[in-house]
C-alpha cells in the first residue's frame, strides 16, 4: 500500500509543505541542497515531528496532527540509512547486524535464537561481508559501512526503507557496484522505499516514480518517466537535467514564441496560457536531416569542452535580422558534436513533441 504523506514543518525562513503518494512504488525525492528532502524522510520516520500533517505507512496511520497520532520511530518498522551510516562505533560489523535481530527476537517478533547465527550468516553473504564480521566500523571503508548499514536495515524486515543520499560518499566505481546491489536487493522485497537524492540519473536508474522538490515545495510528481518527459516548471525542469530553457509566450494555439533564442516553436500539442518558458532538452536537438520541416534553425555550432569520452556543444543561433543572437547558447547532443574547435554554420532541428511547455 505505500507510503502517503502530508507534511508542513515551519521554519523561520522556510516551510516543507509536501503531500505525495508513493502507492507502493520506489520513489526517489530530488531536489536542490536545502529543499527539504531529508526533513521529509525524518519526518516519515519520525526523526522529526511535523506541525500539521498525517503519515501512513502500509495503511498504518503513524502520525496524525488532528487525531494526536505519533508513533514514535522505534515502533514504525521503518529502515533509515543516513548519509554517515550511524553504525554502532564500539560493535563489529556482525555485532551491527546481530543486535538488530536480538530486539526482534526480544519483542516477539523475529525467528527463534537457533536461527539467529545462520540469519546473521545469510546477511552478511548477501551484502559481501564476508571476512570483515570482525571489524569495527573505523575499520571499514565508506563502501564496506554501508553495506553494513543495509545489512542493518533488512534484518529487521522493515515495512519502509528511507535511503538518503546513499552512495553520496562513495567514488564513483563502487557506487555503480553498490546501486546494482541496492536495485537487486529492493526488488525482491515487497517493501516501500524513499530514495532521497539530487542526482538526477541515480533517480532515473533506481526509482519507479519521484517527487521533485524546489523550496520546500512539489514542483513534479509522478512516474519517473512521465517527469523527465514532461516536468511541468521550470524548477523541475532544470532539476531534471534540462539546460536549454528560456522565457517564452503562446504565439498560437500550438506555437510559442521564445525571444532570447530568437525562435517562434511548433508544439505537438496545445500551448496552455499560463506557460512562462519553454525547454529543451540537448539529447532533442539534432542536424536537420533531409524532409525536416518543423521548427528549423540556423546556428553557428563550436566545441566548448572536452571530457574524458565526451565533448560538451553549444549552438550560437542566428537571428537573420541581427545576425549571430548574444543570448545564452544552447547545449546540444554530444553526438551531433565533432570536429575541434571549428566554427561552422549549420541546420538545425527539434521535433515538436519535444518541446517542453513550462510554468
Amino acid at each position: 500500500m505505500g507510503i502517503k504523506a502530508e507534511i508542513v514543518k515551519r521554519y523561520r525562513g522556510f516551510t516543507l509543505e509536501v503531500s505525495f503518494d508513493d502507492q507502493g512504488k520506489r520513489t526517489g525525492i530530488l531536489g536542490a541542497s536545502g529543499c527539504g528532502k531529508s526533513l521529509t524522510l525524518r519526518s516519515v520516520a519520525g526523526i522529526e515531528t511535523p506541525d500539521e500533517g498525517h503519515i501512513e505507512i502500509d495503511g498504518r496511520v503513524v502520525f496524525d496532527s488532528v487525531s494526536g497520532v505519533n508513533v514514535p520511530p522505534r515502533f514504525r518498522n521503518v529502515g533509515y540509512l543516513f548519509q554517515n551510516y550511524a553504525l554502532f562505533p564500539n560493535m563489529t560489523a556482525e555485532e551491527n547486524v546481530r543486535i538488530v535481530i536480538r530486539e526482534r527476537e526480544r519483542k516477539g517478533r523475529g525467528e527463534a535464537r537457533a536461527s539467529t547465527d545462520a540469519r546473521v550468516a545469510s546477511l552478511l553473504e548477501r551484502f559481501h561481508l564476508r571476512g570483515l564480521e570482525r571489524r569495527r566500523p573505523c575499520q571499514l571503508s565508506g563502501g564496506q559501512q554501508q553495506r553494513v548499514a543495509l545489512a542493518r536495515i533488512f534484518a529487521m524486515e522493515p515495512q519502509a526503507v528511507l535511503l538518503d543520499e546513499p552512495f553520496s560518499a562513495l567514488d564513483s566505481h563502487l557506487r555503480a557496484s553498490m546501486e546494482a546491489e541496492l536495485l537487486e536487493t529492493l526488488s525482491t522485497r515487497d517493501v516501500s522505499v524513499l530514495f532521497v537524492s539530487h542526482d538526477r540519473d541515480e533517480v532515473f536508474r533506481i526509482c519507479q516514480r519521484m517527487v521533485v522538490l524546489d523550496g520546500g515545495k512539489i514542483a513534479a510528481e509522478g512516474g519517473v518517466r512521465e517527469v523527465f518527459d514532461d516536468p511541468g516548471t521550470v524548477a523541475a525542469a532544470r532539476l531534471t537535467g534540462c539546460k536549454n530553457v528560456e522565457r517564452a509566450y503562446p504565439s498560437g494555439s500550438t506555437r510559442v514564441r521564445v525571444p532570447g533564442w530568437g525562435l517562434e516553436l511548433e508544439t505537438a500539442r496545445a500551448v496552455p496560457g499560463d506557460v512562462t518558458h519553454a525547454g529543451i532538452r540537448a539529447h532533442h536537438i539534432r542536424a536537420a536531416g533531409p524532409g525536416t520541416e518543423a521548427n528549423l534553425f540556423e546556428g553557428m555550432a563550436r566545441s566548448a569542452r572536452h571530457d574524458p569520452f565526451s565533448k560538451s556543444e553549444f549552438v550560437h543561433v542566428l537571428d537573420s535580422g541581427q545576425g549571430m543572437s548574444l543570448s545564452p547558447l544552447l547545449r546540444i547532443s554530444d553526438e551531433i558534436a565533432e570536429g575541434d574547435g571549428e566554427l561552422r554554420w549549420r541546420v538545425f532541428s527539434v521535433n515538436p513533441e519535444d518541446i517542453l511547455l513550462l510554468r
